[in-house]
């Protein structure tokens, strides 16, 4: 793609969460950005919760776009109302990963929405081969069957509430749906990330064994996903989630509920409602040719696109 001399600032969130993440991958890959806004030519609000600390003199004057991860119906209330509608004013284009969250979006707004799920690095999330030597170094026997989840569980307002949006208890529910197709394995679960409180309190109660890696690295976690049997996304709302681009290109079985980009990526025979998670297999072949399309400078060119569209406007 040939190169349009425009300069990009991409907002924070300041709490190591994923758009932290693809900031900086951004940020690591690409010369068209600038880490001060006064410097910019547009500016995306990657973190629209933290839109507010931006300087809106500065909005004002610059092209900008904003990324919208989903939206809870839910939580959609007249707080939430007037925040959106106070950013709207200085947004001109939206950037969605899903078509879900597009369909919700626009009962909120006119303004353009671009839809692109976000990339995977295919540098730190990749097929580990030795599988056998990988799971005896997290202590992993070949009796356990271990499931995984990385993503947040647990309400940040009392760190005790589940995040039903997340799907924690359903989560659970195949779990022990689990048992029963499992044979005499062990059911083990994986769980990283912050806030996994609900969850790690449910699994003592049910006596699950599971391991907690609260701060994984990223080889860690790449090292965890290549020690899975089956990853669960049991969300009611996502965006992504990530970790479903990421297991896909590391090919771990994975199933979903339908959310988010789950039928971009995933076979038909993956997704899942909740009264027929039985049924659901897991297709890495079919996963993992469609996470390729993705991959880090691909999935970065299609929000190069979407910006030199923006500043030619």
């Amino acid at each position: 793609m040939e190169e349009v001399n425009f300069k990009l600032y991409i907002n924070k969130a300041g709490e190591s969460w994923i758009t932290d993440r693809l900031r900086a991958e951004w940020y690591k890959e690409n010369n068209n950005t600038t880490k001060r806004i006064s410097n910019a030519d547009i500016v995306w609000i990657i973190s629209p919760w933290t839109w507010d600390k931006l300087n809106k003199k500065k909005l004002d004057n610059l092209k900008t776009v904003c990324t919208i991860h989903h939206i809870d119906e839910a939580k959609v209330d007249s707080d939430y109302l007037d925040d959106f509608k106070a950013r709207d004013k200085y947004v001109d284009i939206y950037h969605v990963p899903s078509k879900k969250t597009e369909a919700l979006l626009n009962n909120l707004t006119n303004k353009p929405k671009i839809q692109i799920p976000f990339w995977v690095d295919s540098q730190k999330f990749f097929e580990i081969k030795d599988k056998e030597a990988l799971r005896s170094k997290f202590g992993l026997s070949d009796n356990d069957y271990v499931v995984g989840s990385f993503q947040r569980d647990t309400e940040g307002i009392d760190l005790i509430s589940p995040k039903l949006s997340k799907g924690p208890d359903l989560f659970l529910q195949n779990l022990n749906k689990l048992k029963n197709q499992i044979g005499g394995k062990n059911l083990k679960v994986l769980i990283a990330g912050y806030r996994r409180q609900y969850i790690i309190n449910e699994l003592k109660k049910l006596k699950i064994d599971y391991k907690y890696f609260e701060k994984p690295s990223l080889k860690i976690l790449n090292e965890l996903y290549n020690c899975l049997d089956l990853y669960i996304v049991a969300s009611r709302v996502e965006g992504g989630p990530m970790a479903i681009m990421e297991c896909a290109i590391v090919k771990t079985p994975i199933v979903s509920t339908d959310v988010g980009i789950s039928n971009e990526v995933l076979h038909p025979s993956s997704i899942y409602e909740i009264e027929t998670f039985e049924s659901a297999k897991p297709n890495i072949n079919f996963a993992y040719e469609r996470a390729k399309n993705f991959v880090i400078k691909d999935g970065m060119n299609k929000f190069n696109e979407m910006m030199v569209k923006l500043y030619e406007s």
